[in-house]
């Protein structure tokens, strides 16, 4: 695998150096981030790790020297050469006492930067291996890697975190994670489903309600916001989150404060609101369906999970992963994959993602009696784009097609719907179908 670039912090305010450096250490082949401040490069490095900083010293909000002072605080042991046009010798010493690797005075050239940056880079520790588990979560691949360096950075900080992916991606176990990494990991970690509690349930779900606020409320119940109190609650599907609770729950984001239905006292909470969706919800923003208001404040830190078609070096991993938990769940001894069985699933597009795979090896290992999981042990839908045949043996006595065929299609939109939690449009793209499409054939079948 080829190894990636080291990634170089530019912290300076005069914005044309920063653009004239930043296109000098591209073309040397860096990643580059930039900030205009200090400040602004804490909260870069909130969700970011650059293998080292190139730092002015004199800034508007927060000044080069009591950067460095923060980041050794925190115990970064980033190197950091410092740039700037106020050169002397007392404050080179000073910017070496807090722990600067190295100081070069402005103008400078830029072969003395290239050779700088070079002497840097070789004195950063030896990189560890890379984990392949953390926390629960799989994957060596590089975008799962970056986001078991962000994992810990993320949870640490206060701030709401939205999650973005695909349905199956694992987006509920990185909240897990972020919550049991931070220091809110002995409190509560409550999940709320908002695409599978009904509307008119939602707002007494999530604020709770007094007895007689309505027909059958007859005693106080608390709500998830105040179980969650002094701990996470993790909203998912918030794409699915009616306008008119999205006005309500902007008001707790803002004020850490609720009513519940039929009450007049404001109770307040302490939670961390992390939330997840599969949906665009720039695009919900832009359509009108979601508060942009609401979309800021929960997007503070954001984290995507790519889908695994995207990360296909992580499929052999997920397999022996889910063999081992299955075979031990079914108190079996370990099974293995044959090369012909593991280059089916490695071809296959997977529209599940890692819940399909996770799926499919436990219903191998449930159904397959030998040692070895074959390619006939795999039950992968044709829908998936795997290039293995899909094949039908004709009964010699012949059959009715049309009713065979409809059964096939009636099981296929069971299963997505199932799949989906019954989100039709969910189900609708899963099998390649418009929304008006599978409303009709739902109303075929009985369905609807």
């Amino acid at each position: 695998m080829k190894e990636e670039s080291p990634t170089i912090l530019l912290v300076d305010d005069d914005r044309s150096f920063r653009e004239f450096l930043t296109l000098f250490l591209k073309k040397e082949g860096y990643q580059v981030l930039s900030a205009g401040d200090g400040l602004e490069a804490l909260k870069i490095l909130e969700t970011e790790a650059p293998d080292l900083i190139l730092l002015d010293l004199r800034m508007p909000h927060l000044g080069g020297l009591d950067f460095l002072g923060r980041i050794r605080k925190k115990g970064l042991e980033i190197p950091v050469i410092v740039i700037t046009a106020y050169a002397s010798l007392d404050s080179a010493v000073r910017a070496k006492k807090e722990g600067a690797f190295d100081y070069l005075p402005k103008p400078f050239k830029l072969e003395e930067l290239r050779q700088k940056l070079k002497a840097a880079l070789k004195r950063r520790p030896a990189p560890e291996p890379p984990p392949e588990e953390f926390m629960g979560i799989v994957g060596r691949s590089p975008a799962m890697r970056r986001i078991f360096t962000l994992l810990p950075k993320v949870a640490q900080a206060e701030s709401n975190v939205l999650i973005t992916g695909e349905s199956g991606t694992g987006k509920e176990l990185v909240a897990q994670a972020i919550h049991q990494l931070s220091p809110r990991r002995e409190k509560p970690f409550v999940v709320v489903n908002c695409g599978g509690i009904p509307s008119s349930l939602l707002e007494s779900e999530l604020f709770g309600y007094k007895a007689g606020a309505f027909t059958g409320a007859t005693r106080d119940k608390p709500g998830l916001f105040a179980l969650a109190d002094g701990g996470t609650i993790f909203l998912d599907e918030i794409g699915d989150l009616p306008a008119e609770l999205q006005v309500k729950l902007l008001r707790v984001v803002e004020n850490k404060s609720f009513t519940p239905l039929g009450s007049t006292r404001e109770i307040r909470v302490d939670v961390r609101i992390i939330s997840a969706t599969n949906k665009d919800l720039e695009e919900e923003v832009r359509a009108g369906r979601f508060r942009e208001d609401l979309y800021f404040r929960l997007n503070v830190l954001s984290l995507h999970l790519p889908p695994l078609r995207e990360r296909r070096e992580d499929i052999p991993l997920l397999v022996q992963h889910f063999l081992h938990k299955y075979a031990r769940k079914l108190g079996r001894e370990e099974v293995g994959i044959s090369p012909y069985a593991l280059k089916a699933l490695m071809e296959y597009d997977f529209p599940g993602n890692v819940r399909e795979l996770e799926n499919i090896i436990e219903r191998a290992v449930a159904l397959e009696t030998g040692p070895l999981i074959l390619p006939e042990s795999l039950t992968l839908r044709s829908g998936g784009s795997s290039r293995t045949e899909l094949k039908a043996e004709l009964p010699p006595g012949g059959l009715d097609l049309e009713a065979y065929l409809a059964e096939i299609e009636k099981d296929l939109l069971r299963q997505a719907l199932e799949r989906t939690g019954g989100r039709r449009e969910e189900a609708a793209r899963l099998l390649g179908l418009t929304p008006r499409s599978l409303r009709y054939r739902l109303q075929k079948y009985g369905l609807a």
